[in-house]
């Protein structure tokens, strides 16, 4: 069998790549800053996806056009603000941490879907929801409750629990999403990605904060264009494919785990009690909400 044809090996890679951008954002940290690294990040994957996606493009471009308003909004909140803060909170906080957060995302689309279109949530459903929020309170609160009382929380865990929320509403807002294939799809938000990012590299460099890549950051800008940009994109999409979105879906869990492994192997990060318990909380809300809706 090929292995494009394997659809656990392409959905594990997948994860594993994802969980790598936590990795890089880290890594970032002194080599380029993170609105350049938003920006340069959607040039080269929308070099790649034109590449791929041209003609297709082409073909869907009355569709596009007509959508224009629509999939700025979604490009502007789901790819240029996910991205924009997942790397500002990269300076305040670890991969580890990070990675967990971001494990949350599906408790927090069914939540959404619940909010916008009602969606029905059963019990089990609504228990799994309380335990992943109950991790992500713990890994903010770093295990201690006078961080919860005194609300001192690391602004880096907030900032990338904003753009999770983002992210979430944007998922949620793609059950209207125009039909253009998913191609196209993407790479017009990636256009967006990479024009609505150019006002942050604007103000960073007002600010004097903006910093251009040397070659370490030059690396991690390929790694994030080429891996997570474009590549894990491609694999998720022939998982989906191969088993499924619901199943594919569920593969996401993988992330928290994939860098919880990564940051202290690569990066040296600590790995605390309250890690391990966020995590089991995390993708055990997640398994028990799963399990909430096949019942």
């Amino acid at each position: 069998m090929r292995l494009y044809d394997r659809p656990y090996l392409i959905l594990a890679a997948t994860t594993l790549i994802w969980s790598g951008n936590a990795i890089a954002s880290r890594l970032a940290i002194g080599h380029v800053s993170p609105m350049v690294l938003t920006n340069l990040r959607w040039v080269g994957t929308l070099i790649l996806m034109l590449a791929l996606a041209a003609p297709a493009l082409r073909r869907e471009w009355p569709e596009i056009r007509a959508n224009w308003k629509w999939l700025t909004v979604m490009g502007v909140i789901g790819f240029t603000g996910f991205n924009a803060l997942f790397y500002i909170a990269a300076l305040y906080t670890t991969a580890v941490n990070i990675g967990i957060i971001q494990g949350a995302i599906p408790v927090m689309v069914l939540a959404g879907a619940f909010l916008v279109y009602r969606t029905p949530i059963t019990i089990l459903q609504a228990i799994g929801i309380v335990v992943a929020i109950a991790g992500i309170v713990l890994l903010a609160a770093r295990g201690d409750l006078s961080v919860l009382t005194g609300l001192a929380f690391n602004f880096g865990d907030v900032i990338m629990l904003v753009a999770c929320l983002g992210y979430s509403a944007y998922t949620v807002a793609l059950r209207d999403r125009p039909k253009i294939s998913p191609q196209p799809f993407f790479l017009a938000l990636a256009f967006v990605a990479l024009v609505s990012s150019l006002p942050l590299v604007a103000a960073e460099t007002i600010h004097g904060t903006a910093r251009w890549p040397d070659l370490t950051g030059w690396l991690i800008i390929l790694y994030v264009s080429v891996l997570p940009g474009f590549v894990a994109q491609l694999l998720f999409m022939r998982g989906v494919e191969l088993i499924g979105p619901g199943r594919a879906g569920l593969w996401v869990n993988l992330v928290p785990v994939w860098a919880a492994i990564l940051g202290p192997l690569i990066l040296g990060e600590t790995f605390a009690w309250y890690h391990a318990v966020a995590l089991v909380l995390v993708l055990g809300g997640i398994a028990i909400a799963e399990s909430g809706k096949r019942a």
